[in-house]
């Protein structure tokens, strides 16, 4: 069985067990007291909204630290690649110049092809892994002669890595970062802290009217809030190829 499919019948089982409750227990004591309605529903009014703030603040706090994971990922990409792009400075002419021409096709391929792809399908491309396979294997290939050389090698085979885990973190953050069950859950309880406000009664005069209005305003931003950083290299990030271009301004056809 769907796990949504389970979600749903254990809510409607739940509202069917209380509303049956209620009925019963109403049947039993002749309809109770009608004044103390105002007393519970002011008080499931309160419960709601502590509730709601809760898990909305959770679904803030997690989108903002998928968005800063997402931010670290580019940064330390982009900073591998050009530390290896300066290191093999001390290397032999070819192999040099085969690791820098590797370095610029990936960043290019980067900043012109994937992160737009990233944007428009939440994954990363094929040829971006090729180019780095190529990568790896023109900096593995050539051979150190001095120590010099060889100290460089073993911190160029580093920062290949290092490139591979910050690219594999970018591709897991490509995604969304809350499920469509979350997104559900914060919708209907939108709806159900706004609907409490006619459960109390509201008036019509200027105060309340107000209130009801910034109330409404304050959970919509919030919600906005949480679709703008839901997915980093879409919304979140101001500037996803920053940290790109700031290292190789000549990525993308950039300046």
């Amino acid at each position: 069985m769907p796990e949504w499919l389970v979600l749903v019948l254990a809510i409607l089982v739940a509202c069917a067990a209380v509303v049956g409750f209620v009925v019963l227990r109403e049947r039993r004591t002749d309809g109770g007291d009608p004044s103390e309605t105002p007393d519970v529903i002011e008080y499931m009014t309160m419960m709601t909204g502590v509730v709601y703030a809760i898990v909305l603040g959770l679904a803030i706090a997690g989108v903002w630290e998928a968005r800063n994971v997402a931010d670290a990922a580019a940064t330390e990409e982009a900073q591998a690649l050009h530390e290896i792009h300066e290191r093999v400075s001390v290397a032999p002419e070819g192999p040099r110049e085969r690791i820098r021409s590797d370095v610029a096709a990936y960043v290019d391929h980067t900043v012109r092809t994937e992160y737009p792809y990233m944007v428009k399908h939440g994954e990363l491309t094929r040829r971006g892994g090729e180019l780095l396979t190529e990568l790896r294997k023109d900096s593995l290939a050539w051979q150190p002669r001095t120590p010099r050389e060889e100290q460089t090698y073993s911190a160029v085979a580093d920062r290949v890595a290092a490139v591979d885990a910050a690219r594999t973190g970018r591709g897991d953050s490509a995604q969304p970062t809350l499920p469509g069950v979350v997104w559900i859950g914060l919708f209907a309880g939108a709806v159900v802290s706004i609907g409490m406000l006619f459960a109390l009664q509201i008036q019509r005069s200027r105060r309340e009217l107000l209130l009801a209005g910034l109330f409404t305003a304050l959970i919509a931003f919030l919600l906005f809030l949480v679709r703008h950083f839901d997915e980093p290299f879409a919304r979140g990030l101001s500037d996803p190829a920053g940290a790109f271009t700031a290292l190789f301004p000549h990525a993308g056809g950039g300046g």
